[in-house]
């Protein structure tokens, strides 16, 4: 069983936090980290309701992509906005699981992390660019429930 306090240390919040800016340093998209202890629904569930209850759904071109990670249960799921899901190609979320899975499977949650999020950022920036007027709408920090 893993211990939601030290998951990650301070030094892979900070790298995991850095891939999040870096990812949306070139667009308009929003991307979060989500980390809890356990879950009583199946992940996809409840990152659906995570995403919600951090409003990631209020972003003007619904472009906000939430990695969720239940620990104890060792699910993550990964939850796309409507207008990113419209776009990407239809296995996309899967693939990017089984590159994040491969790194889990070692224990290597911090490059799981950063290999998803730079893989959406790539979708995210070819799909929706950074205007001149983009603002952060987010918070880039990893929340926990």
């Amino acid at each position: 069983m893993l211990n939601l306090e030290n998951f990650l240390t301070k030094e892979e919040e900070q790298q995991i936090v850095e891939a999040i800016q870096k990812a949306e340093k070139e667009t308009s998209g929003e991307i979060r980290v989500h980390i809890e202890k356990t879950t009583s629904i199946a992940a996809l569930d409840r990152a659906v309701e995570v995403f919600n209850l951090l409003n990631m759904h209020q972003t003007a071109l619904k472009n906000g992509v939430l990695f969720y990670l239940a620990v104890d249960d060792k699910a993550f799921a990964i939850c796309g906005d409507k207008g990113i899901d419209e776009v990407v190609p239809s296995d996309f979320w899967d693939s990017t699981k089984e590159v994040m899975m491969s790194h889990f499977k070692n224990g290597d949650f911090k490059q799981g992390l950063i290999d998803g999020i730079h893989k959406a950022g790539k979708q995210l920036q070819s799909h929706f660019p950074c205007a001149e007027d983009d603002k952060d709408e987010l918070s880039n920090e990893i929340s926990r429930g």
